[in-house]
C-alpha cells in the first residue's frame, strides 16, 4: 500500500512563500510519476504540479495558474518531493494533496493515490 506523509502547509499573507514535502517509500518514488493536487471548498481537485518518474528527463507539468510561481522538485535520496510556492495569492488557498501516478505524469485522471492533504492559507 502506497503511504504519503505531507508536511509544510500553513498561514501565509498574500505575497509569501511556502515549500510542501512529501515523503514516501523508494519502490514508489522510483517507480511512479508523482504530482501535486490541490483542492479549494467547493470545487474540483485539480492537477497543480507533476514530475516525471526518476529515471526519465524529469519533464515537469504545472497548470497555466501557478506557472512561474510554483516549482516541483524531488530529492531522490530521500525518496521526498517538493512543492515550492511562491508569491502566493488567496486564489491559492486549498488543501494540497501530493500524489502518484499510475501512467502519464500529467493527467489527472491517471492518479490513483493521495495523502492525507496538508492546509495551505493565504491571507490578503
Amino acid at each position: 500500500q502506497v503511504q504519503l506523509v505531507e508536511s509544510g502547509g500553513g498561514l501565509v499573507q498574500a505575497g509569501g512563500s511556502l515549500k510542501l514535502s512529501c515523503t514516501t517509500d523508494s519502490h514508489t518514488f522510483s517507480t511512479y510519476p508523482m504530482g501535486w493536487f490541490r483542492q479549494a471548498p467547493g470545487k474540483e481537485r485539480e492537477l497543480v504540479a507533476a514530475i516525471n518518474i526518476l529515471w526519465s528527463d524529469g519533464r515537469t507539468y504545472y497548470a497555466d495558474s501557478v506557472k512561474g510561481r510554483f516549482t516541483i522538485s524531488r530529492h531522490n535520496a530521500k525518496y521526498t518531493l517538493f512543492l515550492q510556492m511562491n508569491s502566493l495569492q488567496p486564489e491559492d488557498q486549498a488543501v494540497y494533496y501530493c500524489a502518484v501516478g499510475g501512467g502519464r505524469y500529467d493527467v489527472a485522471e491517471d492518479y490513483n493515490y493521495w495523502g492525507q492533504g496538508t492546509q495551505v492559507t493565504v491571507s490578503s
